[in-house]
């Protein structure tokens, strides 16, 4: 697996907008083209504007190929034109690409 974590920083005020629009079109508008969302924050300093959301793809090749469906995708850009009527909904984004580290497991769930 390709995780690919993405760091967004959003312009002043539109945190709730950017938040908003992924909770109700794009993490479903992902799904369409194999992109999972595997976790999702937003910063504990409110003051920075960023969130942070991991997306898990089979391979690079995979994540390029669905990455590019996604972003001609006619619905998401029907959603990104409506949502950005007032402007932006981030100024920037900087990307990490990731590969597990082969001894760990993640521990289970405290019951």
């Amino acid at each position: 697996m390709l995780y690919e974590l993405r760091m967004y920083t959003i312009p002043t005020g539109r945190m709730q907008a950017m938040l908003n629009r992924f909770r109700d079109d794009t993490i479903r508008i992902f799904a369409r083209y194999d992109m999972k969302v595997t976790d999702f924050w937003v910063d504990a300093d409110e003051s920075k504007n960023r969130l942070y959301y991991v997306l898990e793809h089979r391979d690079a090749e995979a994540r390029e190929r669905n990455f590019e469906a996604f972003m001609n995708d006619p619905e998401w850009l029907a959603v990104r034109a409506k949502t950005e009527q007032d402007g932006p909904l981030y100024e920037h984004i900087d990307i990490v690409y990731m590969h597990k580290a082969p001894f760990f497991k993640a521990p289970a769930p405290n019951r």
